[in-house]
């Protein structure tokens, strides 16, 4: 089997030595410098095409450069972008007004990255916890689940089971309890906590390799959650706006969760915005001073997240997104290539697990697909995540699978 096909151009390499020298090494991205994005596609510094199949991690549902929210985007900047929430702005009167109707919760908090979304539900969470279910100061506990990723923070991976998250970040925050996932007894013995207030879950894990649970177990979940009166905190980040054939992933069993977190595609990819949502009796246990940020709400974003929530509905994706991943699943499926043991998603969020003798056989195929024209990125080692911008078109999507079976050559017939 050949390993070393793909001969990097010195221009990339010039790129990537300057970034390697002068930024942190944090991340280990393929070995490709991007300069330009279009729709489903990128382009790279050498001038080669290649389909976008990572979206962002989901943050560009609605294609790159969407011309709709890039024109949102610069009328705005010319006319105010920040103003801090120390004053009101016309642009956050009309957002929480449409956001809210939008999705149908009486108030919206807004913020900027994923995970600072997630710190403030978590925030929100406990404070309803004190002032409305009356748990005793400090006592308050949150579930939380195996494989579970919510960002990197020293909050949040204080409750992660990723080794790589974790290692070398202690000490840990107390006041979670971790429980297997798509565990439904479980989740009903750690509820006989009376101090636990919440239960964050994603409906479906992204980054454990898009795990999807059981059919029914959100809304049994659910159901426990009411019963011994703690909050559903759903983390959309990744699995709503569209991506997953419905509006929210918790659509798929009608399950409204309490606290509602959302960001990536909220922006179209264009900017960080992130939003949490919930009713009056969560959301007003929060007073003036408790929580905030200095760009949460700003002029800027909320012009651009009405923009890009406009476009998913006039754009019709969450179906475009449900009939193109129940035909591209199958037609991983009938690959029926020994490599892949196993293929699982909902819409256009999509996995395939990998078995191969080779163990760094995922990372390879990635290596294949790229020369071929093909951006997707491996994740907990085998798996690999296929989720392209909710625009690409059936003939787009047709050809990206022929890129997918022409690369599965390199890990054997």
């Amino acid at each position: 089997m050949e390993t070393n096909r793909y001969q990097i151009p010195e221009n990339t390499i010039g790129h990537i030595h300057i970034e390697e020298q002068h930024g942190a090494h944090n991340y280990h991205p393929l070995p490709v410098v991007l300069t330009k994005g279009l729709g489903p596609f990128l382009w790279d510094v050498e001038g080669k095409r290649y389909y976008d199949f990572l979206s962002g991690y989901s943050a560009v549902n609605q294609g790159h450069c969407h011309p709709k929210i890039v024109e949102a985007l610069t009328e705005q900047a010319k006319q105010l972008t920040l103003t801090s929430r120390a004053f009101h702005s016309d642009k956050m009167a009309e957002y929480t007004r449409y956001i809210t109707q939008y999705f149908g919760y009486d108030k919206v908090l807004p913020m900027n990255t994923g995970v600072e979304a997630v710190e403030t539900a978590l925030k929100l969470a406990r404070k309803w916890g004190y002032v409305v279910k009356g748990v005793p100061d400090n006592q308050a506990k949150i579930i939380t689940v195996d494989g579970n990723f919510h960002g990197r923070t020293i909050n949040v991976i204080s409750f992660s089971t990723d080794p790589t998250a974790r290692v070398g970040f202690g000490p840990f925050m107390p006041g979670y309890i971790t429980i297997p996932y798509n565990d439904l007894n479980a989740l009903r013995d750690a509820l006989v906590d009376e101090n636990v207030v919440g239960f964050l879950v994603e409906p479906i894990q992204g980054e454990a390799g898009v795990y999807v649970p059981d059919d029914g177990y959100l809304a049994a979940a659910k159901l426990l959650c009411d019963e011994h009166r703690v909050l559903f905190i759903g983390d959309e980040i990744q699995t709503g706006l569209s991506r997953t054939g419905k509006l929210l992933a918790c659509d798929h069993e009608n399950v409204r969760p309490d606290i509602l977190i959302l960001g990536k595609a909220l922006s179209g990819g264009v900017m960080p915005i992130s939003a949490v949502l919930a009713d009056d009796e969560i959301m007003l246990t929060i007073a003036p001073g408790e929580h905030g940020s200095t760009y949460g709400g700003n002029p800027l974003a909320c012009a651009v997240a009405i923009a890009s929530l406009e476009v998913l509905k006039e754009e019709e994706l969450a179906d475009r997104a449900a009939e193109l991943g129940n035909y591209f699943r199958s037609a991983l499926i009938k690959l029926a290539h020994p490599a892949i043991c196993q293929v699982r998603g909902k819409g256009l969020l999509n996995a395939i697990v990998i078995n191969h003798p080779i163990s760094n056989a995922a990372d390879i195929l990635c290596l294949e697909l790229m020369r071929n024209g093909l951006l997707a990125k491996p994740t907990h080692g085998d798996k690999i995540r296929f989720a392209p911008p909710l625009v690409i078109s059936k003939e787009e999507l047709e050809e990206s699978i022929g890129i997918i079976r022409k690369s599965l050559v390199v890990l054997g017939e």
